[in-house]
């Protein structure tokens, strides 16, 4: 099930290849296709903007948006309430926005986010953050969800896939279109630890059964999973949200970390990446979540003997934690992760989103951020939203 925009949900068979008649799970891995080699920053005069829910072409998608716009579609932002997310989508028209633990609950309690995915004049990504236990933004509305690590103890995996259909259920009913569940890092890590609980178990086999079965359930309930937090956050060093992380080197995480990606990518899912420093892997001082060699990984899927991943790849808040926050200014920030070919950028509030896209203008225009790789990612995001359906 693609996400859908909340008054009109368009089913699409390519995540990020061209539709075919029907619906259901993609497995696809025909990459989006490449923007012409002489793309640059200059930007044709826009064609009428798609109404809300309407489904284009690539290339007439593209021609609809100007450059500002298209960056927009890039980003998605933790707002506070209604009026906040209001005021961001229709001044920026960015492509989606976050709910999180700040966001005032009667924008969820009163069903208000309808309202502002019918301001966007592109289908809206609603994203959170619903994993069950201890990383809740609804338990207060429908009540708590196990943990991952309690509902592998505790459940089988149909009885995990069923409550994983209820909740996305619940989240669709309130009009939110992604979850960036489940979390399929393989650790050990005691419960209250930054993973902890949140991982299913340290056997990847595990992560994998459990996993597989909560993004099918999401998935049927028309909720688009995103599972983090690649290449694997469950044997690092410490927590990204206090400072900088190291990993195992890749090495080392063939055998765990990256074991569920290896089938959990070709289900139909969008991918975050981590703020982690994986010796073998990325470059010293940049993490996952902005390394070109992370990204490549999981696109090419060769280095850990995956499939091609297509889908959409997000990273982790760019704004709140540490290991980004201690190096980098939230316009370099966005501006290196785009920049590695990462799909969406993700951040906690709407403060910063003018100044974030002055600066992808000037990096476009610079020649630092290549048109290419904007118009590329803009289609792999239309597409997990349907709105671009050939």
């Amino acid at each position: 099930m693609r996400i859908g925009h909340a008054l009109a949900l368009v089913v699409c068979a390519g995540l990020v290849v061209g539709c075919s008649s029907g619906g259901g799970t993609d497995t696809s891995t025909t990459v989006a296709p490449s923007p012409s080699p002489q793309a640059t920053s200059e930007t044709p005069e826009p064609q009428a903007a798609p109404s809300p829910g309407a489904a284009m072409c690539g290339a007439d998608f593209l021609a609809s948006l100007t450059g500002r716009q298209k960056l927009a579609q890039l980003l998605n932002v933790g707002v506070t309430g209604t009026a906040d997310a209001l005021d961001v989508v229709k001044s920026e028209q960015i492509g989606g926005i976050f709910i999180g633990s700040w966001t005032d609950e009667s924008m969820l309690a009163n069903r208000e986010v309808g309202k502002v995915a019918a301001a966007s004049p592109v289908p809206l990504m609603v994203t959170i953050d619903e994993e069950g236990g201890r990383v809740s933004r609804v338990d207060h509305l429908f009540g708590a969800d196990p943990s991952a690590r309690e509902t592998a103890r505790t459940m089988t995996t149909d009885q995990a896939y069923r409550m994983a259909l209820a909740r996305g259920g619940q989240l669709k009913e309130l009009g939110i279109t992604v979850d960036f569940a489940p979390d399929v890092d393989v650790s050990s890590q005691p419960d209250d630890s930054v993973i902890g609980d949140r991982s299913f178990s340290d056997d990847p086999d595990v992560v994998t059964a459990y996993a597989q079965a909560y993004a099918q359930g999401l998935r049927d309930a028309g909720i688009f999973p995103v599972i983090k937090h690649f290449p694997g956050h469950g044997s690092a060093s410490g927590d990204s949200h206090t400072g900088a992380v190291t990993t195992p080197p890749l090495g080392q995480l063939q055998n765990s970390d990256l074991v569920p990606y290896r089938t959990l990518v070709a289900t139909d899912v969008g991918v975050m990446l981590g703020h982690l420093s994986v010796p073998g892997l990325t470059t010293p001082g940049v993490p996952a979540s902005m390394s070109p060699q992370a990204v490549s990984l999981l696109r090419d899927g060769t280095g850990y003997a995956a499939p091609p991943f297509t889908g959409p790849i997000f990273t982790d808040d760019l704004s709140g934690m540490k290991a980004i926050t201690d190096k980098y200014d939230i316009t370099q920030a966005v501006e290196a992760a785009l920049t590695a070919g990462v799909s969406v950028a993700l951040w906690l509030t709407t403060d910063d989103v003018p100044r974030v896209l002055d600066h992808l203008e000037g990096a476009v225009a610079a020649g630092r951020l290549p048109a290419g790789t904007v118009d590329a990612s803009v289609l792999t995001v239309a597409r997990a939203k349907g709105a671009v359906t050939c």
